[in-house]
């Protein structure tokens, strides 16, 4: 994260790789607060404070450095849907030049740290990369007791030749590194999402920088609405997606104990309607929704944990480069819909890397995916539901469940959420432990995130109010 500090002009990113502050600590901005605890992210430009904000993307400033105050704000990027209709062919090959182009200058000479999963955005990575002779290192991790989700980065490793190192996230890691996760995010995401965080101390060793393939998925994929989806229904859908499990539930809790006028729920709504209604582009509900996401989801969400890896190493995201941006602005929506781009470029560039399993088809590959319905996937889901019945161990599916079960993670968390005094000067112990509790005795995975924010809000608490008090 970075802070203006005597600088009179600056320039947003399209899609920031990190927030960038104006304005000092001051007043407890509560609601937006709120909302951070119904998404796991901040607003728009809402910060833990009122008096501090985050920089829109895609603008240039001139700021006075010493008031810190905003003396101008130009958008020098709008998101749009202009299609330029051309075949499908011509799409990909324009795809490709783009992001081998974007990839060789972000990588320069430096010898690459690739993170490998089962999905299409690491695995277009590495096509690129092989294609460009590029120096790689590359990992994959999985949750202990869960999915082998280093098979396929294994496999992907293999075939491009690229060395590979299989890492496992392990029960407890957090609450070692917790209270560094805090300084590095600032408290700007909760900490169960971050996985990278187990293994911070092995990056270094790996290579000279990141070739992270975060936002890939958002670009090249169409929404799943309507494209002539109303405004309004566009709002509901929104509201309904950016809110987790519980989220909700536990922002209306904190609007009354803090006694903040209005409803919560009707707020949220009013802010997001706001904000898509500025987007503006009537021609097409999924281009419209995205360009939401890009500009509020990606920055606020995303990004933050992105200050992991950058803590040890640069990171360069070949998605999130202004040009490619742009180029999505010019893509008609029939061809983005399904990844299909990202899957004729691996196909033309490595065919045998299309032929590996994609994840979240399993176990169908890039030619066969489209037969992941029934009767064709109906052997696998029969095996994979009886593997889990007669394993004798808790099949894990999500980083909480490592770092919340159990009696010596109940204990660390127990510890952070009810024994910090300054965290109970900001919400009523009552709300803490009666979310606490309906983790524990009613649903763990429903109310997870709200435990998880909690511990987030706890952790603020102690870094920031402590600061900011004295």
């Amino acid at each position: 994260m970075q802070e203006i500090d005597n600088i009179s002009k600056f320039k947003t990113g399209i899609i920031p790789i990190e927030p960038t502050f104006v304005g000092y600590k001051q007043t407890l901005d509560k609601r937006a607060i709120c909302i951070f605890m119904a998404t796991g992210f901040f607003l728009d430009q809402d910060t833990y404070y009122k008096e501090q904000k985050v920089l829109k993307p895609g603008c240039k400033y001139e700021i006075n450095t010493t008031t810190q105050k905003i003396l101008s704000e130009e958008a020098y990027f709008k998101w749009h849907y202009s299609p330029v209709d051309r075949p499908f062919k011509q799409i990909v090959d324009e795809f490709a030049e783009l992001f081998e182009t974007i990839i060789k200058e972000q990588i320069s000479d430096n010898k690459v740290i690739l993170p490998l999963s089962g999905g299409l955005d690491s695995r277009t990575q590495a096509v690129a990369l092989k294609y460009l002779n590029i120096p790689v290192n590359s990992y994959s991790y999985k949750f202990q007791n869960g999915h082998d989700e280093t098979y396929y980065g294994k496999q992907i490793a293999k075939i491009c030749d690229f060395p590979f190192q299989a890492m496992t996230v392990p029960k407890g890691y957090l609450w070692n590194s917790v209270d560094e996760l805090a300084n590095i995010t600032s408290c700007y995401s909760e900490f169960t999402h971050s996985r990278q965080m187990a293994f911070i101390n092995q990056y270094e060793a790996l290579g000279d920088v990141f070739s992270l393939g975060h936002w890939g998925d958002v670009l090249f994929d169409d929404m799943n609405v309507e494209d002539d989806l109303s405004f309004e229904s566009q709002v509901s859908f929104l509201a309904n997606k950016i809110v987790k499990k519980g989220g909700l539930e536990l922002a209306e809790s904190l609007w009354q104990d803090w006694e903040l006028k209005g409803s919560f729920k009707d707020y949220l709504r009013k802010r997001v309607s706001g904000l898509l209604a500025a987007i503006n582009i009537p021609q097409s509900a999924n281009a419209q929704i995205r360009a939401f996401k890009s500009l509020y989801w990606a920055p606020r969400w995303t990004s933050i944990n992105l200050s992991i890896f950058q803590s040890k190493k640069p990171i360069t995201l070949p998605y999130y480069d202004n040009r490619m941006c742009e180029f999505i602005c010019t893509v008609p929506e029939k061809y983005l819909a399904g990844r299909q781009i990202q899957i004729a470029y691996i196909k033309k560039r490595r065919p045998t890397l299309a032929k590996l399993t994609w994840q979240a088809q399993r176990p169908f590959n890039l030619y066969s995916y489209t037969y992941n319905r029934s009767p064709w996937n109906l052997p696998y889901r029969i095996y994979n539901k009886l593997r889990h019945i007669t394993s004798n161990e808790k099949y894990i599916q999500r980083n909480w469940e490592l770092q919340f079960l159990g009696s010596e993670n109940e204990k660390q968390l127990e510890n952070r959420l009810f024994n910090n005094p300054m965290f109970t000067t900001m919400i009523s112990a009552e709300v803490t432990q009666k979310y606490y509790d309906l983790f524990k005795n009613k649903d763990q995975v429903f109310y997870s995130h709200s435990v998880s924010m909690l511990l987030t809000l706890s952790l603020f608490s102690t870094q920031e109010l402590k600061t900011t008090n004295n």
